[in-house]
């Protein structure tokens, strides 16, 4: 059994069975960027909920953290679902494996699949919170300076992210071109318009004026 090391903030994985599995589904079945990624949401959602006062079980953040990129993976390119949900649903079915509570199981499927959605998780459950947090973070740079400079040039010591804007949008762009219908209303449509050529996105307005009503 290996014991994983806190951060010098205190801030660490959980050391049980479920999260020790849990990296290891990861570290099987995505590469070395998603998994270095998927830690930094973990503890960059971690010291947010820290800092902004919020009780979340740690297990559970650690989980809808390292799967919420999950459903970017090749196996899941035909399936016609968002990635989002794809790695949602794996996540359920991991945690009904291991006997977690409904409750706990609803929270992370909810954290993964509203992850590419503002907006919305902040007003949430602290575990849908802050994996979002962590994702806008370590993705986008949102609150930035909120994180302590020393706290995230530890975590990014631990998990480096050498050219890592474009190498995850060239992830983004490979997990959904197969199924570019499944961009509609959502951020990943940019990620197409900017590296798929001839990619076309739906537009919202004509549906509604193209929709069967007459009125």
């Amino acid at each position: 059994m290996t014991t994983e090391t806190p951060l010098p903030s205190g801030v660490r994985v959980p050391d049980t069975e479920l999260a020790r599995e849990a990296t290891e589904l990861v570290r099987d079945t995505t590469g070395e960027l998603i998994y270095h990624h998927s830690r930094r949401v973990y503890f960059f959602g971690s010291l947010q909920g820290r800092d902004r006062g919020l009780g979340f079980d740690p297990e559970l953040l650690y989980v809808g953290a390292m799967f919420h990129d999950l459903g970017l993976s090749e196996r899941f390119h035909s399936s016609g679902r968002r990635f989002e949900v794809d790695g949602a649903d794996e996540a359920r079915r991991f945690l009904r494996s291991h006997g977690v509570p409904e409750d706990g199981v609803r929270r992370v499927w909810t954290a993964i699949a509203l992850h590419t959605t503002p907006g919305v998780p902040e007003f949430m459950e602290p575990e849908v919170a802050l994996v979002t947090a962590g994702v806008e973070y370590d993705v986008l740079g949102i609150g930035y300076d909120d994180i302590a400079p020393g706290d995230r040039e530890d975590v990014v010591a631990l998990h480096p992210r050498p050219g890592f804007k474009r190498r995850i949008l060239g992830a983004f762009t490979d997990g959904i071109r197969p199924k570019p219908e499944t961009a509609f209303g959502n951020v990943k449509a940019d990620v197409l318009q900017h590296y798929v050529p001839g990619f076309q996105r739906g537009d919202f307005v004509r549906v509604v004026l193209d929709s069967p009503w007459a009125e």
